[in-house]
């Protein structure tokens, strides 16, 4: 089992951050391939990619952004939180060996809503890889009381 946090809407502030760091493997790339069925030669072919701009080959996109998923749904808010948007903007690649350090950041609470608004960012090193904003549906305490 796998553990969950879990944050209430009434223990979220704004400024509140949570990380995660993951290593990108090549076994990641492909087993992310074979789950969203997306077999660019970018991400799985060495002889292609050395041909494009990047050089090399390149993570999925999304799957640097499923990091981010993880932090929502694992560490903050964790346990409950339902995803309702993410605006994503990849402004740098992702390297099989690099390590992805996501960040998300509390930014604006609607209580009565039960929202949470977040900056989310995906760094490698000092390199911003993906940059952008999420809004999450959070468990009340009051209303889990009810």
């Amino acid at each position: 089992m796998h553990a969950v946090n879990q944050y209430f809407l009434e223990d979220l502030e704004i400024g509140m951050r949570a990380e995660y760091e993951r290593d990108v493997t090549q076994d990641m790339i492909e087993s992310f391939a074979e789950v969203s069925g997306d077999h660019n030669p970018l991400h799985l072919d060495d002889d292609y990619a050395q041909g494009t701009i990047f050089k090399g080959r390149i993570a999925h996109g999304m799957l640097s952004a499923a990091f981010i998923s993880k932090v929502f749904g694992t560490v903050m808010p964790g346990k409950g939180s339902v995803y309702i948007s993410q605006t994503l903007r990849f402004l740098a690649p992702v390297r099989i060996g690099d390590t992805v350090r996501t960040t998300v950041e509390v930014t604006a609470i609607d209580p009565e809503k039960r929202r949470v608004s977040f900056k989310s960012r995906c760094r490698v090193g000092s390199t911003v890889v993906i940059d952008g904003d999420a809004l999450i549906l959070v468990p009340s305490r009051a209303r889990a009381a009810a």
